[in-house]
């Protein structure tokens, strides 16, 4: 059964997010855009130096918003490069800008007019933001995006958000997550 919000389908699935064909895929990225560790640069790898290049192009990015690259040799036409919060105690503003980052994310989707979008952990690797917590946060702001557009009757290119998770541990947290949101009342 697909859990869906208006025509919005999200889904869970466990695998490696540079694999996928979905129009865009979102790089957990630095302030800098720097792609030398982790998931970024597993993109790079697989992309092509090309999204470091217009990466290097556009420069600093505040933390909690996103820009936009091609993708390179990747599946995904796009790589929305997403700069989510260092976690340092869980009350230093990390929630609000996790949200921000995610939200960023999803408009710049809708302004390129994209059907399909994959999201990983963001923050949840080498920036340290616990997987239970980021679970719940980054499902919880792609449901309230989702939940405000269908509730302001406003319409939305964007008809797939995949959540890919690299290990079980992720996947398992994340799929909870939008669980306790699609069951039924």
């Amino acid at each position: 059964m697909a859990n869906k919000i208006g025509s919005t389908e999200i889904e869970v699935t466990k695998g490696d997010i540079t694999m996928l064909d979905t129009e865009a895929i979102v790089n957990p990225a630095n302030n800098y855009l720097i792609h030398g560790g982790g998931l970024a640069a597993a993109i790079v790898r697989r992309g092509g130096m090309i999204i470091q290049q217009e990466s290097k192009k556009i420069g600093n990015v505040p933390t909690g918003s996103a820009v936009i690259t091609s993708g390179g040799s990747l599946k995904a036409k796009h790589v929305i490069h997403a700069v989510g919060p260092r976690y340092k105690d869980g009350k230093s503003g990390e929630e609000e800008k996790l949200s921000s980052a995610v939200r960023s994310a999803l408009e710049i989707a809708e302004k390129k007019k994209l059907k399909s979008v994959a999201f990983p952990a963001i923050s949840s690797g080498i920036f340290g933001y616990p997987i239970a917590e980021s679970s719940k946060v980054i499902v919880n702001a792609i449901i309230d995006y989702f939940n405000t557009k269908k509730k302001e009757k406003s319409e939305t290119t964007v008809e797939k958000v995949v959540l890919c998770l690299y290990d079980d541990e992720a996947f398992n947290n994340f799929a909870k997550e939008v669980e306790k949101h699609f069951k039924k009342k």
